[in-house]
């Protein structure tokens, strides 16, 4: 039934009261059959019975015509009063982005090998690859170590955000992990986003030992503002390989590995998030992975008509046969004064 209603493009009024006026009509039709011959011109005959047996030529049948194409500009004239419109459903497509914050450690022990080339630039490389993903997203980055900065507010620019992260590098803050200031830093950007979904992501490879904030305050304030912290801890089981600076020039090491895991899993369950270890490359990327499903973007359909006037069609369709009237009476039925 839909699709024969679009194809026959009924039209809609934006006066249909109007449209009552062709009642009018009627009564002008009425007069016309039961009165109007009165005023056609008459001849007096003795008798008509020698013309009954000859028919009606072209001009009696063309005398009505002109009374037809007033009625029909009549008609043609309120239609348009009443302002025909056709109309199409549309559908207007939003979406309802997440504000997100990168949070991550810059710690020297992210230089650590045991994530090909080493635990930060494995870290660097998989949240580009991510932020390239969330092209309706605003996204942000906090660096942290002893101290924390932002070093990009949440932003749709890929480009800048993308060169930002590619720069960060450690040594750029006093060294250490202070792990509760990286996390309140992003909470305090994130707290007055509009948006209804907020995230953060916290990576590190260590245990807080560092900073003003303690990390177990931090993940209250992220549970005060509804931002659901995803944490990940950075390193793989044991020991891992750490290039140190020694009297014979910087050589690798065997450093252990310490992610207070504990924390980190409170974290998440305190505000709705998630923790993930990775041990690896290749476990790091199924873990953004993860996060990139769990945080869709919501699309809003909103639909609504289109409408399209109308009434000038059948303006114009009075006109010209108001314009066909005036030349069959002008040209076709002339009458002798």
């Amino acid at each position: 039934m839909k699709k024969i209603l679009e194809i026959l493009e009924i039209p809609q009024f934006e006066n249909p009261f109007v449209l009552w006026t062709l009642i009018l009509l009627a009564p002008y039709i009425i007069w016309y059959v039961i009165w109007g011959r009165k005023s056609w011109a008459t001849l007096k005959v003795s008798t008509i019975t020698p013309l009954k047996k000859v028919a009606g030529g072209v001009y009696h049948y063309l005398q009505h015509v002109p009374f037809v194409l007033r009625c029909f500009v009549f008609a043609l004239i309120i239609v348009a009063l009443a302002r025909p419109r056709s109309s199409k459903i549309f559908e207007a497509t939003s979406v309802e982005g997440v504000d997100i914050m990168l949070i991550m450690d810059i710690s020297t022990s992210m230089l650590a090998q045991d994530f090909k080339p080493n635990r930060l630039n494995a870290s660097k490389d998989i949240a580009i690859e991510f932020v390239s993903q969330r092209q309706t997203d605003r996204i942000g980055l906090t660096v942290f170590a002893g101290e924390s900065f932002i070093q990009c507010p949440p932003t749709t620019d890929r480009t800048t955000l993308i060169n930002l992260i590619a720069k960060v590098q450690t040594g750029l803050i006093t060294d250490g992990t202070a792990i509760g200031n990286g996390l309140a830093t992003a909470v305090s950007r994130l707290r007055d986003s509009d948006a209804k979904s907020k995230v953060a992501i916290l990576m590190t490879d260590g245990v807080n030992n560092s900073g003003n904030v303690t990390p177990e305050t931090a993940g209250e304030l992220a549970k005060l503002h509804r931002i659901r912290v995803y944490t990940i801890g950075i390193g793989s089981n044991g020991t891992a390989p750490y290039p140190a600076q020694t009297p014979y020039g910087i050589q690798m090491i065997q450093q252990p590995v310490e992610i207070d895991e504990a924390l980190l899993k409170d974290i998440a369950t305190q505000t709705g998030g998630q923790y993930f270890r990775a041990t690896n490359n290749t476990k790091l990327i199924e873990i953004y992975s993860q996060i990139n499903e769990m945080e869709k973007t919501k699309n809003l359909i909103d639909s609504f008509p289109i409408y399209k006037e109308e009434f000038l069609i059948y303006a114009l369709a009075a006109f010209c046969l108001l314009m066909l009237e005036l030349l069959i009476r002008l040209f076709v039925l002339r009458r002798i004064p």
